[in-house]
C-alpha cells in the first residue's frame, strides 16, 4: 500500500504554504497526502489579510476520522493557532504510533502571526516532546528559546536549547544566516550539517511547510531521520531554484519542478 502522510495545518488560500503546499509535496514524492485543517487563512503573496481557526472538536474529528480507518505512516504539523488546538494535537500524536513532524509555525513569511503568544508554553511543553523532528526556522528558535543565532558557530546552541524540550531530533534552518544555505540536524549525540547553495530567488513561500512535509514523506516510507532530511534538503532546494512570481509579492516555491526538470 502507498505510504500515507497526514499534515495538521492551516489552510492557504494562495497555494504556496500550509496543506496545499503540504500536499503537493507529498504527491511529488509519491505519498498519499491526508489533511486536517487547523485553521482558514485570506493569504496571497503580499501578506495574511485575515485567519480563523476551527473549533477543536472539529479538528480532533478530523483527525480520528483519519487515523482510527486509513491509518498514517507519519504526521506533520505547521500552523496550530492557539494553546487549545496546540495540546489536543500534541495528545493525538503522542497517542499514534508514527512519526511525527513538527514545524513550529509562529509567522508566516510576510511577518503575519500564526501562533497566539500564548501558545507558546503548550509548544514547549505539550507538541515539542510529541515530536521526532522539531524544524524550527532562526525566529521560531528565537520565539522558543530566546537563542538568537547571528552566525554558523550558533547552530549548535540553538539544537541544544530545542533539544532541551523533548524532540528526538532538532532541524535548525539556518537559511536566515548569509552565505550558503546550512541547517544542522542532531539528536544530542550525532550531528548533520546539511549544505545546499543559496539560490538568488526570492520567491520562497511555503518552503518550512514543504520542508517538513519532505521529511514526513520520507519517514512514511521507512527512511531513517538523517536520511529523510537529506532527501527533503534536496527535493526544497530544487523547489527554492524553480520558485516563481504570482501576484504582486512574493511568490511560492515550485512543488513540481522534478516534473518539468529535464531528463
Amino acid at each position: 500500500m502507498i505510504p500515507r502522510v497526514l499534515t495538521v495545518a492551516g489552510s492557504d488560500s494562495g497555494g504556496g504554504a500550509g496543506v496545499q503546499a503540504d500536499l503537493k509535496t507529498m504527491l511529488a514524492l509519491g505519498v498519499h497526502g491526508m489533511s486536517v485543517i487547523t485553521a482558514v487563512t485570506a493569504q496571497n503573496s503580499v501578506g495574511v489579510q485575515g485567519a480563523w481557526e476551527l473549533p477543536v472538536e472539529a479538528v480532533r474529528a478530523q483527525y480520528r476520522s483519519v487515523v482510527d480507518d486509513i491509518g498514517v505512516q507519519a504526521v506533520k504539523t505547521g500552523m496550530l493557532a492557539s494553546a487549545e488546538l496546540v495540546e489536543a494535537i500534541a495528545d493525538l500524536i503522542s497517542g499514534t504510533d508514527a512519526p511525527a513532524v513538527v514545524d513550529p509555525v509562529g509567522v508566516s513569511k510576510h511577518g503575519d502571526p500564526l501562533l497566539a503568544a500564548s501558545a507558546l508554553d503548550s509548544v514547549r511543553e505539550r507538541l515539542l516532546p510529541a515530536a521526532t523532528v522539531a524544524t524550527p526556522n532562526l525566529d521560531e528558535v528565537a520565539q522558543l528559546t530566546g537563542v538568537r543565532v547571528e552566525s554558523e558557530d550558533d547552530l549548535r546552541r540553538a539544537a541544544e536549547a530545542v533539544l532541551g524540550f523533548g524532540p528526538r531530533w532538532a532541524l535548525i534552518k539556518g537559511g536566515h544566516l548569509s552565505g550558503e544555505a546550512v541547517d544542522l540536524l542532531t539528536d544530542g549525540a550525532e550531528e548533520h550539517w546539511l549544505r545546499a547553495p543559496r539560490h538568488d530567488n526570492r520567491h520562497t513561500h511555503g518552503t518550512g511547510c514543504t520542508l517538513a512535509s519532505a521529511i514526513a514523506s520520507g519517514l512514511a516510507t521507512g527512511l531513517a531521520v538523517p536520511e529523510a532530511v537529506a532527501r527533503a534538503k534536496e527535493y526544497v532546494t530544487g523547489a527554492i531554484a524553480a520558485g516563481f512570481a504570482l501576484g504582486a509579492g512574493i511568490g511560492p516555491v515550485d512543488h513540481g519542478w522534478r516534473l518539468r526538470a529535464p531528463r
